[in-house]
């Protein structure tokens, strides 16, 4: 079983290079990134969100914002596409 956890953020400096940040996010396990600044990555059970925004924290500025929530719980609604959908709702 895995978990997954839902990471959004606001990256505050225009024209920076966030491309570590996002090869950090892919690294972590299965993902999508079906909004501009969200993703969803599908990682082990022992992976805890602090596991996470330690990995994560480094690759940002430090006036960017960060914020990792686990979202395995399959109480979520929203309009996303079916491709992203899919892929949530996979055990």
């Amino acid at each position: 079983m895995s978990k997954i956890f839902l990471i959004t953020y606001d990256l505050k400096e225009p024209g920076q290079d966030y491309s570590d940040l996002y090869e950090a996010i892919k690294g972590l396990g299965d993902w999508q990134h079906p909004l501009e600044s969200v993703w969803m990555v599908k990682v082990n059970d022992f992976i805890v969100a602090q596991n996470i925004y330690d990995t994560l924290r480094p690759q940002i500025d430090e006036n960017d914002l960060l914020f990792i929530v686990d979202i395995t719980d399959r109480n979520r609604q929203g309009w996303l596409s079916k491709t992203v959908w899919t892929w949530l709702n996979k055990e």
